[in-house]
């Protein structure tokens, strides 16, 4: 893929930059309830999606920084975990439309836990300068729809006050990047604003000019005659 994608990488490390901040500021005023530390993977089985514009980075640096059987054995892990993701995905969808309840099928569904193919042997993430956002933010408050969430090992107790990351923001400006690449490159697939797929997707997709909208489906070439065959 030819296109530059750097002036909205620039714009998601800047978003990158303010999530850092926010978790520093948070585990500077509240030291004794943030449990983040090397090795903790608690994260690591969450399950989350990411929006265009992050899938993209993340793909970018993966295929950056692994090679050879480093990226086969990762390649590997990933489509494990997308085989399992989807069939996660498939159940809760059939339960949704035999008539569940869609808030307590998405706590259902939080409760789930798939290893991230990017945790390695020793509990340590393989991408970890360029990890999601998501995971920047695990381990401080944080709300979404109103709901608010935390680490369940931290020691942020229910019902206090403290900072909170409004992850309903957040997804915000995920989606105006990438509203505003699609723009940019005249897309066709203008949906793709709402693409939300997870990690493991997000490191084996093929995110081509086609997928992208902005070339057509090469059509097949009509198999050559066999001349060979003499008539009788």
């Amino acid at each position: 893929m030819d296109l530059d994608l750097k002036p909205y990488f620039d714009k998601y490390e800047a978003l990158v930059e303010k999530a850092e901040g926010a978790f520093d500021r948070v585990k500077a005023s509240h030291a004794e309830c943030v449990k983040c530390e090397e090795k903790c993977s608690d994260c690591c089985f969450a399950l989350f999606d990411l929006t265009l514009i992050e899938a993209l980075y993340l793909h970018h640096k993966f295929n950056e920084q692994f090679k050879g059987s480093a990226r086969v054995e990762l390649v590997e892990k990933a489509n494990r975990a997308d085989r399992r993701i989807y069939k996660i995905k498939r159940n809760a969808f059939k339960e949704l439309q035999a008539g569940g309840n869609e808030g307590e099928l998405l706590a259902k569904m939080a409760l789930e836990r798939v290893r991230c193919p990017l945790l390695s042997e020793k509990d340590l993430c393989d991408l970890y300068d360029y990890r999601p956002l998501t995971c920047r933010f695990y381990g401080i408050p944080t709300a979404i729809g109103g709901a608010g969430h935390t680490c369940g090992k931290s020691d942020f107790k229910q019902g206090e006050q403290y900072p909170t990351v409004n992850l309903d923001a957040v997804h915000n400006h995920l989606q105006q990047i990438s509203a505003e690449l699609l723009r940019d490159i005249k897309s066709k697939n203008i949906k793709l604003v709402d693409l939300l797929v997870p990690v493991s997707s997000a490191m084996v997709m093929d995110f081509d000019e086609v997928f992208l909208g902005i070339a057509e489906e090469p059509r097949e070439k009509p198999q050559p005659r066999d001349r060979s065959r003499k008539k009788k």
